[in-house]
């Protein structure tokens, strides 16, 4: 018995923050995502090991089965916890996922390092669900707070289009007619950002419905962009409407506002990856402020 799932990691191009009151939002799938294998154990209960993009081990559990059939855990760790949590809401969605007496060892593998942001819960979360055959924007929202456009991007191999309007998600697939993307590349801000920590703040200064309508504006006109001029001045629009949203400078104006080209964040500001446009010598203004992890758009967007 052996069986593995895989899910892709995510970058929201467009949409951070007014994707969950409905904004039309660009979603990328990126190469960079993670694994789940199972395999059959002589051990009664669930023994899981997660490892990093190096192979080390970085989360240890065993998982056992009380009277009812229910999982539950000694340990007091908060990503054991947050593990059982998943566990069991998609055994309440199946209730015949883990109704086995056998032994079962669950390996989870990175192929990007853990603070990169780039979807660690959402592919999780993605394996978990195709592994207990329940439908993952539903243990997303039984699980954790979010849009889903995180679990759409894990099951698609191309960009996206994604919303949220009354409850209902929509994901249409995107063609980008970007021909300039050797001008584009992504920057890690050397931090990881808490998206729960993000939602709050954004419920705090909602969005008017004129700013969301040009945020989705935004998204489309994206897909029929095809100067690099046109592009960034789409981008930089975006930027100015979420900071007067959110009340929060752009990350151009915080860090680096001698940049002589365009800057967004991408997904919770604050955090993880940049986007950025630029040729090779522009590379070097990033890692002179000790910004090292610089990757090309194209060996990270599928």
């Amino acid at each position: 018995m052996k069986k593995e799932f895989y899910s892709n990691g995510k970058l929201l191009i467009t949409g951070e923050y007014v994707v969950l009151d409905g904004a039309l939002s660009l979603a990328i799938p990126t190469y960079y995502g993670q694994s789940l294998i199972l395999t059959h154990s002589v051990k009664k209960g669930i023994e899981w090991s997660s490892l990093d993009e190096k192979g080390t081990l970085w989360f240890h559990v065993k998982f056992n089965y009380d009277a009812t059939h229910f999982l539950k855990t000694e340990s007091n760790d908060p990503v054991s916890k947050t593990l059982l949590k998943i566990l069991q809401k998609a055994k309440q969605l199946n209730p015949n996922f883990l109704n086995t007496e056998e032994g079962i060892k669950i390996t989870t593998r990175l192929n990007f390092p853990r603070n990169w942001g780039l979807g660690t819960s959402s592919t999780l979360i993605n394996n978990i669900a195709q592994w207990a055959h329940v439908n993952a924007f539903t243990l997303l929202k039984n699980s954790f707070k979010g849009s889903g456009y995180d679990i759409a991007a894990a099951q698609n191999e191309k960009p996206i289009l994604f919303q949220l309007q009354q409850k209902e998600i929509s994901v249409r697939k995107a063609h980008l007619p970007w021909e300039f993307t050797d001008s584009v590349f992504f920057v890690h801000l050397n931090k990881k950002q808490d998206s729960k920590e993000g939602i709050e703040k954004y419920n705090a200064n909602l969005a008017t419905e004129s700013e969301i309508q040009k945020i989705s504006e935004i998204s489309n006109k994206l897909l029929l962009c095809y100067s690099l001029t046109d592009f960034e001045k789409l981008l930089e629009a975006h930027e100015q409407i979420i900071s007067k949203i959110i009340k929060a400078p752009t990350v151009k104006e915080k860090l680096f506002s001698d940049y002589p080209h365009t800057l967004k964040s991408l997904g919770a500001w604050g955090g993880d990856f940049i986007l950025a446009t630029g040729g090779e010598k522009d590379k070097d203004y990033f890692r002179k402020k000790g910004y090292a992890t610089i990757i090309p758009f194209e060996k990270m967007i599928k």
